[in-house]
């Protein structure tokens, strides 16, 4: 075994890992997987948090912008995720993302519908916008915000970020943590709260009826009906600390340097450090817990099964996994002497400690 541990712990953080509480028995029994069970009985440190229902954030996001030393930590009463800036140059705009001036937000399209009681922001990830769509309903958007002296910037489908230094305390949330929720105590607060309103509307008003919509309805997708701002920063002084991510949404990936973006275990286990595998949050998002099984398992195969034969021949030093929801997260630590505990049966119990 190598003799620094430290060079060779592999962090491992999977957002929606931990299931509800309510649906936990019945999800982990369906579960096959035994190299997390051997990970989650013989570890040589766990710790579970509770996460503050009221934070505009989830608990991923928020460990997300700790672990790139973007933010303190998410249990700390601050707790935010600072993001935009780092996502712009992951985007390749370093120019305007570290020029020294300005407060920029991340913008995505996205779909605002009215259910029997209350509005509900759909994920973005289910729109599928591709780039003549994004670009079309750029240009209507650009003119609106540089009307408000805020400007507007394109990086990719669905992804765009906006300048907009006096709006830097407003307060905003991520979509995930806004989307299945009643969206009246999801929307930005602050000072200038009723200016983007303002803009929203205009913007609303503009893509209504729009070719771009009409057509996409036609197609079966959703109409793009509004926009969602968030992860306001101001400029970045330095580059984040280095990050591998899989299987997030654009503005996740780009905060990963390119190598590092949809890693494998392999390359981990070459050059350990710290991997955000994002691929859970779509089917727990909409609650569809048999892809959320399958997902599981496939981790467990391309991901969990190599890593603890890793920490078994003394390739690697130390598996720590951040396993979270909605409401907390835990971590879990196993070394390769920990896995000598051999009274300790493999199980999944660990996942339903959420206390």
């Amino acid at each position: 075994m190598p003799y620094n541990l430290a060079m060779t712990e592999i962090t491992l953080a999977l957002p929606y890992a931990l299931p509800p509480p309510e649906m936990a028995t019945d999800l982990l029994r369906a579960l096959k997987t035994p190299s997390l069970a051997t990970l989650l009985s013989r570890y040589t440190d766990f710790e579970y948090n509770k996460y503050d229902n009221d934070s505009r954030v989830l608990p991923h996001e928020a460990w997300l912008a700790h672990a790139l030393g973007l933010a303190s930590a998410p249990d700390r009463p601050d707790t935010a995720a600072p993001l935009s800036t780092a996502v712009m140059r992951g985007c390749g705009l370093q120019a305007d993302a570290g020029a020294g001036l300005g407060h920029w937000f991340i913008v995505q399209p996205a779909h605002i519908q009215l259910s029997r009681t209350h509005l509900l922001l759909s994920d973005p990830r289910a729109l599928h916008l591709n780039e003549a769509e994004s670009r079309a309903l750029y240009e209507l958007a650009r003119p609106c915000f540089e009307e408000q002296g805020k400007t507007l910037l394109h990086a990719a489908p669905g992804l765009w970020f906006a300048r907009a230094d006096d709006w830097s305390g407003l307060a905003t949330a991520s979509p995930d943590a806004a989307a299945t929720q009643n969206l009246s105590d999801w929307m930005p607060e602050g000072e200038h709260a009723r200016a983007y309103r303002k803009l929203q509307n205009e913007i609303q008003m503009q893509w209504h009826e729009h070719p771009v919509n009409e057509a996409r309805q036609a197609r079966g997708l959703q109409p793009v009906n509004a926009f969602w701002m968030w992860g306001g920063a101001g400029p970045l002084a330095a580059s984040p600390q280095p990050l591998a991510i899989a299987g997030g949404p654009a503005w996740m990936e780009a905060l990963a340097a390119p190598a590092l973006r949809q890693p494998t275990a392999a390359q981990l286990i070459a050059a350990p450090g710290t991997v955000m595998l994002a691929e859970l949050i779509p089917s727990a998002q909409t609650g569809d817990w048999a892809d959320w099984i399958a997902r599981m398992q496939r981790i467990e195969q391309e991901w969990l099964v190599p890593l603890l034969a890793a920490l078994q021949d003394g390739r690697i030093g130390r598996v720590t996994l951040v396993l979270s929801h909605r409401n907390g997260w835990s971590t879990v630590s196993t070394g390769k002497l920990a896995l000598h505990k051999f009274w300790r049966k493999p199980n999944l119990n660990l996942l339903m400690k959420q206390a």
